[in-house]
């Protein structure tokens, strides 16, 4: 059976999906699969009328680029909803489509590898294997531009223009066709995991998934930090530019996922919980910012919002010291200009959604902590 326990582990993965909610202090949790962050305006306008008229009215954007519906009254209604609005593909295989890539997808300064289609190559392939409905939800598959945004995030495994790497680890030699080694390598993972839901936590797992590929490990590299926060014009190689958004707090309302829907074809969820809009003139660039002003977003990277992060807090989880979303919100609104240093919000000890890289974690409490 898919995602059953392992041997040595005292429960099931329960990490959430669509078919599979979580039952969250506000009500059932919904986890909705963007793989790459990729997400059309009509899928906005579906997400955004579920979120209102079958929730609480709040879509969480999460630290995998994918979104969160909070309080879904009617989990099945809502499943029914994404499937026809396409983002519900595989109901066997929901909860292993976890994909980040390059938000930019090849397009910036350092962009080299277009990795839309090995997104897309990718998630199909995922799809049709029988085998890896059996991941467990946390595994996690980077296809990194060459820019080094998502190879920070270590993921179980890694695409890049220089090769594959297995828990930030390089393999050679380097492979010529990167989705059938990543598919191969997900599949050599569920073969030695015992009990394990993420390559790292197996005993020497990088090495053993490949000698199964055939290959050898090489240096580890350090894998640096995510990019700092930022909202703002992005420039594209090719003379386009790109605009990043922030919503404060990485949540967006049903009204400011239309908000988007109606300036962009498609947007590109980030995992440092922004939204990326590509591909734009500065003329259009500049109009953009200036509706998504107006609907809530950050524009600019002088806007208070930009580096300040919250975990969920009460009412909506149970562990909870205190409404740390509020105290954030306070907090943003007595700062004039971005904080610098990032700063996050915790209800527990937990930390949950903690940024990786230097941060400030401020607590229910008040306490700040490094």
């Amino acid at each position: 059976m898919p995602n059953a326990p392992a041997a040595g582990r005292a429960r099931a993965d329960a990490c959430p999906g669509t078919l599979q909610t979580h039952d969250a202090a506000d009500g059932p949790l919904a986890r909705v699969r963007v793989p790459g962050g990729a997400v059309s305006a009509a899928q906005l306008r579906v997400l955004g009328a579920a979120a209102r008229e079958l929730g609480l009215d709040v879509i969480e954007l999460t630290s995998r680029a994918n979104l969160q519906l909070r309080g879904v009254g009617d989990p099945p209604a809502l499943a029914a909803r994404l499937e026809t609005a396409g983002l519900l593909p595989s109901p066997s295989h929901e909860r292993v489509r976890n994909i980040v890539s390059s938000p930019l997808g090849g397009r910036g300064v350092h962009g080299i590898l277009a990795t839309d289609p090995l997104v897309a190559a990718l998630d199909a392939a995922l799809c049709a294997s029988p085998l890896l409905a059996g991941l467990p939800g946390r595994f996690l598959f980077a296809l990194d531009d060459g820019s080094g945004d998502v190879t920070s995030l270590e993921a179980d495994v890694s695409c890049t223009p220089s090769g594959l790497l297995l828990a930030g680890v390089p393999i050679e030699p380097t492979c010529d066709e990167p989705i059938g080694a990543m598919v191969a390598a997900a599949e050599a993972f569920l073969a030695v995991r015992g009990d394990a839901w993420r390559l790292a936590e197996v005993p020497d797992g990088a090495r053993r998934v490949a000698e199964r590929l055939g290959g050898t490990l090489g240096k580890a590299r350090d894998a640096g930090n995510p990019p700092a926060p930022h909202a703002g014009v992005i420039e594209q190689r090719d003379g386009s530019v790109a605009l990043e958004v922030v919503p404060p707090l990485g949540r967006l309302s049903g009204a400011q996922a239309e908000a988007l829907a109606d300036v962009a074809d498609d947007v590109r969820v980030t995992p440092w919980r922004s939204v990326v809009l590509r591909d734009l003139t500065r003329d259009d660039a500049s109009a953009v910012a200036v509706a998504l002003d107006a609907a809530g977003f950050a524009v600019d990277a002088a806007s208070p919002w930009v580096g300040v992060t919250a975990c969920t807090g009460s009412p909506g989880c149970a562990k909870s010291r205190g409404d740390v979303q509020g105290e954030a919100r306070r907090w943003v609104d007595g700062l004039e200009r971005a904080p610098g240093t990032p700063v996050h919000w915790a209800g527990c000890d937990r930390r949950c959604g903690t940024p990786r890289g230097p941060v400030v974690v401020r607590m229910a409490d008040d306490r700040l902590r490094p």
